[in-house]
């Protein structure tokens, strides 16, 4: 997902660049909303990690 929205950045900055506003603010756009989803699922199984996984493999 993450590789998606860097993806879909370079193409909003290349299409600014040459002038396709209107195809620039759609990848930016998408962009942003696939990079947050991104954000949110890392945060999610981070706490997942540290929490729930954590406490079922058992101490060490």
């Amino acid at each position: 997902m993450l590789k998606w929205a860097i993806i879909l950045a370079i193409v909003a900055l290349i299409a600014g660049a040459l002038g396709f506003t209107g195809v620039a603010g759609a990848a930016a756009g998408i962009a942003k909303i696939l990079f947050f989803l991104f954000l949110i699922g890392f945060i999610v199984v981070g706490l997942l990690g540290v929490t729930v996984f954590k406490a079922a493999t058992g101490p060490k």
